[in-house]
């Protein structure tokens, strides 16, 4: 038996792990993305991190990359996302097999986080879990008994450019009015800035939430408000058993999930409402490389 390799490559950092048959995280490296110097650069820091983890160990199983969207799961492509500036058709898969005999497979860092949740986090046991990441951005992936659905294109669960707002804040290459332009931290910091002045992005806005602050407290729940109409809208189209919601947003606890689970369900049917079913992420950041890893199985 080989090693399973998970990679979650984000905006701001490159994760690489070796994840055991059980799903846990056997050993983790982490270096800054460093996205300002081009694509290039990035995959060779990547290639360079795979080899040292591997180094010294029993074969490569294979390798599972999740990578921000959109992107082409079925030829390995980035298509150019948000948070990633210049990866614009960028084929990784290509590039990163060069290097390496295992095969190497790629999907949304979302896909990857939902099904490392619903096969080992907050989503085991249910039939079909919706995935919602609340970070720099927003993202989403749905699974249904145990497999990733990725739709025609690879594009299903791309909750973050679901237009919540017609004619609405542009933000990035969204859709005008995408819910990522109003409930992520991102939109949270920006709005907070724009209106008010505050400066230290969404961390602050909590910070001052926390404190009293009726202004920063508007904007969060603004935002709550429109991911609860997010939420309620996949709800009426999937209607899963079970939504899995993480990201960096989510950790400010109870100052965001007690108001979304009561604003959800006041956008749902009636008799959905008992049904609803929020749960927090329970493999925290290590979801991505988990869920890559699994990729590989």
């Amino acid at each position: 038996m080989g090693i399973n390799i998970g990679v979650d490559l984000g905006g701001t950092n490159i994760r690489v792990a070796i994840v055991n048959k059980n799903g846990l995280v056997e050993e983790l490296l982490q270096e800054p993305t460093e996205v300002e110097k081009g694509h290039l650069h990035t995959i060779k820091k990547m290639v360079n991190m795979i080899h040292t983890i591997s180094e010294g160990k029993k074969r490569i199983d294979g390798i599972g990359i999740g990578a921000p969207g959109p992107l082409d799961p079925k030829r390995g492509v980035i298509l150019g996302p948000p948070n990633l500036p210049g990866w614009d058709e960028v084929y990784l898969v290509d590039e990163i097999s060069q290097h390496f005999s295992a095969n190497v497979y790629l999907t949304n860092d979302a896909n990857a986080a939902a099904l490392a949740e619903a096969t080992y986090g907050s989503g085991k046991g249910y039939e079909s879990v919706y995935y919602v990441t609340v970070s720099t951005g927003v993202g989403g992936g749905l699974v249904v008994n145990g497999q990733v659905f990725h739709g025609a294109q690879g594009f299903a669960g791309e909750i973050g450019n679901m237009i919540v707002q017609r004619g609405g804040y542009q933000y990035s290459n969204l859709n005008r009015g995408a819910l990522e332009g109003y409930a992520s931290g991102t939109a949270i910091g920006n709005r907070a800035s724009e209106l008010h002045g505050i400066e230290g992005g969404a961390e602050a806005v909590f910070d001052l939430v926390s404190e009293g602050n009726e202004e920063a407290w508007q904007i969060v729940d603004d935002a709550v408000d429109y991911l609860a109409v997010g939420i309620a809208n996949v709800t009426h189209i999937v209607n899963p058993d079970v939504f899995v919601i993480g990201g960096g947003v989510m950790n400010a606890g109870d100052l965001v999930w007690t108001p979304l689970r009561e604003k959800v369900k006041g956008y749902v049917y009636e008799e959905l409402v008992p049904h609803i079913n929020l749960q927090p992420s329970s493999l925290s950041g290590d979801a991505g490389v988990i869920g890559a890893s699994l990729l590989t199985r």
